[in-house]
């Protein structure tokens, strides 16, 4: 009798503690978010959940905006960078500087004697390349001693380095300022914070510290975005410039050796130097 009793109380208890489970289960399921079978579309609650946690976006002009006011001057340093490379790009051509064609043709009837002074003086005039200005600068000298021709090509080589580089400084200057206004735009950021923390206790606001420090690591980044395409338009340039420099001068000595007092070509040719 009393094992009859004890077996339909156990009996009890278990029933009840699968009663317990069972609905402490069924919370668990309540408070949990299904997952979502493939094929079959989010609810609108967790999409928008999702795009909560998302990285927000910015297009180029809020960067600008953020960045401060010494994001325009950068912004203009940029400008005139870009107008600059095309220009040098287009005038420091070797066909311009220096024209086959032209080189070519004249020094082969230098050789052959077939021009005067006059003659050539008129063909360099009338190119009016870099090349040819140093080739006439030689002509003028037609019949002088060879130093005196060469004098006189290095004198006119001289304005004409300082014609081909022309604008190349500015890449340089560029590539100097860019970086400085980037830096300058880092301590005005920096300031911005630091008065933030000081009059809006924004240590604990981080928020308000967000504006500072953005607009110093946007001007820093837009300086240096600036400067590194500056600086290597500028040794590039100024590597160009040496080149074309440096066949021009071994050009000109040709012309020296033809048009010089010592050479053949200068007696052929003496009836037709000015007086």
């Amino acid at each position: 009798m009393i094992t009859r009793r004890c077996s339909t109380a156990h009996r009890t208890f278990l029933t009840s503690v699968a009663f317990v489970l069972l609905v402490a289960a069924g919370r668990t399921t309540a408070h949990a978010q299904p997952a979502t079978p493939p094929g079959i579309a989010a609810p609108a609650h967790t999409e928008t959940a999702r795009q909560e946690e998302s990285i927000p976006t910015k297009n180029l002009l809020e960067v600008i905006r953020d960045g401060g006011v010494l994001m325009i001057p950068i912004g203009v340093c940029s400008f005139v960078l870009l107008v600059f490379v095309f220009e040098r790009a287009i005038s420091l051509r070797r066909g311009r500087v220096i024209p086959r064609p032209f080189v070519k043709r004249f020094l082969e009837q230098l050789r052959s004697e077939q021009l005067s002074r006059d003659e050539a003086l008129a063909l360099c005039e009338e190119n009016k390349s870099p090349v040819a200005e140093v080739f006439a600068a030689a002509v003028r000298k037609w019949g002088r001693p060879s130093v005196e021709v060469e004098q006189a090509i290095i004198d006119t080589g001289e304005r004409v380095t300082n014609g081909l580089r022309r604008y190349v400084r500015l890449f340089n200057g560029i590539a100097t300022i860019s970086p400085l206004l980037g830096l300058l735009g880092t301590v005005f950021g920096m300031i911005r914070s630091f008065n933030a923390i000081v009059t809006a206790g924004a240590m604990g606001r981080p928020e308000l510290l967000a504006g500072g420090i953005s607009e110093a690591l946007l001007t820093t980044a837009a300086g240096l975005t600036v400067a590194i395409p500056a600086l290597t338009a500028y040794l590039y340039f100024i590597g160009r410039v040496d080149r074309l420099i440096i066949a021009i001068d071994a050009y000109g000595q040709e012309v020296v050796e033809m048009v010089a007092a010592e050479s053949e070509t200068a007696r052929g040719k003496g009836r037709g130097r000015a007086a």
